[in-house]
């Protein structure tokens, strides 16, 4: 069995020159890969573990706003080779963001990041929850 050699947009090629039937396509500026994650509680914090390997973990931007997490950065191709023949080509290489709402309140402030071993690992306390323990009357206001 022989390797077919890899080429982009292969799978266009039965539609030909798509743009003649819909028009010029938007420029929609996104990731260029989504990185796998994982969002579990213990008792006392939430975790976030997300494999970036391979990407300089002081290059990732971690922000939380309103209860939601974001992650995002950029992997960089570094090759000494310009023209390569592939015969497949899987390694995601350039911008990635991911956004996710957190599963409960936490202390956004008290926040910590590690990275080792390829993973990035977000560790963040949960704020207590605030319970209600006074009872409040509220009166009606209207007409009869």
């Amino acid at each position: 069995m022989s390797l077919i050699p890899f080429q982009r947009g292969w799978f266009l090629e039965p539609w030909g020159d798509i743009d003649r039937f819909f028009g010029e396509w938007p420029e929609i500026k996104t990731a260029e890969f989504i990185p796998p994650m994982d969002v579990y509680e213990k008792k006392d914090k939430v975790i976030i573990e997300t494999p970036i390997a391979g990407i300089d973990p002081g290059k990732v931007d971690i922000s939380i706003e309103d209860n939601v997490l974001t992650i995002k950065g950029k992997s960089e191709k570094k090759s000494e080779v310009e023209e390569k023949s592939y015969y497949r080509q899987e390694v995601k290489y350039g911008s990635f963001y991911r956004a996710v709402s957190l599963p409960t309140k936490v202390k956004s402030d008290k926040a910590k990041a590690n990275y080792g071993d390829g993973v990035l690992k977000i560790e963040i306390p949960k704020a207590p929850e605030v319970k209600s323990t006074k009872k409040v009357e509220i009166a009606v206001k209207g007409k009869k």
